[in-house]
C-alpha cells in the first residue's frame, strides 16, 4: 500500500487497463529501458537527450495531467499500484491527487510536503528539502539548478520514445537510475529503479505544458478534526536554517 512515506518518497501509481495487459506494459517498458539499440548514433542520441532534459528543466514552468504508476519487484511482479492527476509549478510546487486504490492528497508547497490520506483522517507534513531531496520529484518540480543533483548517462530511442537516463549524485539516495521517456518532446514516461531493485513505472497522459494553474491548488489547509503527524517548517525556520 502507499501509504504516507512511500508514496512521499517514490510518487507511485498505476493504471486502470486490466492486469494482463499491464504485465505486457510492464515488461515491453523494462525491456525498452534496457535497450541499447537506436537507429542514430550514439553521439547524436546523446546530443538529442541533453537538448531534451534541458528544454524541460529551462523551459518547462507548469505541467498537469493524468498518471498511471505500477511498482515492479526483480521479478516483474506488480506489488503496488495507483492512479490519479497531477499539477507541477516550478520552482519546488506539487499536488498529486491519488484516486485508487483509495483517495489521498500530496502537495508540495515549496516548504511542506503534505500528505492527506483521507481514510486515515490524517495529515503528515514533513519539510520538503528533507522529503525529496535527490528523488525524481526533484526533476519535476525543482528549479532550473535540479540537473546539478544528477549525471547525464546518456539516451536511446524504442518505439518512437526518446529516453533519458540520470543518476543521482547523492551515494546516499534511495534510486539507483532515472529515466525519462519523450514523445514528441513532451514527458510522456518515467522509470525510477530503486537500490531494492525495485522499479518504479509512471506514464502520464493528457499532458498540458505551461498552462494555468491555480495557486490555491499548492496550498494546503488540514481539515477540522483530522490528526496532523509533524510540524510544518515556517519561512523563517527555513530563512534561518539557510543563514546556519
Amino acid at each position: 500500500m502507499l501509504r504516507s512515506g512511500t508514496a512521499l518518497a517514490r510518487l507511485v501509481v498505476i493504471t486502470e487497463i486490466p492486469m494482463p495487459a499491464k504485465k505486457r506494459f510492464v515488461i515491453a517498458v523494462l525491456a525498452g529501458s534496457l535497450s541499447t539499440a537506436a537507429p542514430v548514433s550514439a553521439q547524436e542520441a546523446d546530443a538529442d537527450g541533453r537538448q531534451l532534459i534541458d528544454e524541460f528543466v529551462q523551459n518547462v514552468h507548469t505541467m498537469s495531467g493524468r498518471f498511471e504508476q505500477s511498482l515492479v519487484d526483480a521479478n516483474e511482479r506488480i506489488v503496488e499500484s495507483a492512479n490519479g492527476t497531477f499539477e507541477i509549478r516550478r520552482p519546488g510546487q506539487l499536488r498529486w491527487l491519488y484516486e485508487e486504490p483509495y483517495e489521498q492528497v500530496l502537495v508540495a508547497d515549496g516548504l511542506n510536503v503534505w500528505s492527506y490520506d483521507l481514510d486515515l483522517a490524517q495529515v503528515t507534513v514533513k519539510p520538503q528539502a528533507e522529503v525529496l531531496s535527490s528523488t525524481p520529484a526533484l526533476l519535476l518540480g525543482g528549479s532550473r539548478h535540479v540537473l546539478d543533483d544528477f549525471i547525464y548517462d546518456g539516451s536511446f530511442e524504442d518505439r518512437g520514445t526518446e529516453w533519458v537516463r540520470l543518476l543521482p549524485k547523492d551515494p546516499d539516495s534511495s534510486f539507483d537510475r532515472v529515466e525519462l521517456g519523450f514523445n514528441d518532446g513532451t514527458l510522456t514516461r518515467m522509470i525510477f529503479a530503486d537500490n531494492l531493485d525495485q522499479t518504479t513505472l509512471v506514464a502520464m497522459f493528457d499532458v498540458v505544458l505551461n498552462g494555468e494553474i491555480d495557486p490555491d491548488h499548492f496550498r494546503f489547509v488540514a481539515p477540522d478534526g483530522v490528526d496532523v503527524v509533524g510540524k510544518p517548517l515556517t519561512a523563517e525556520a527555513s530563512i534561518s536554517r539557510t543563514d546556519d
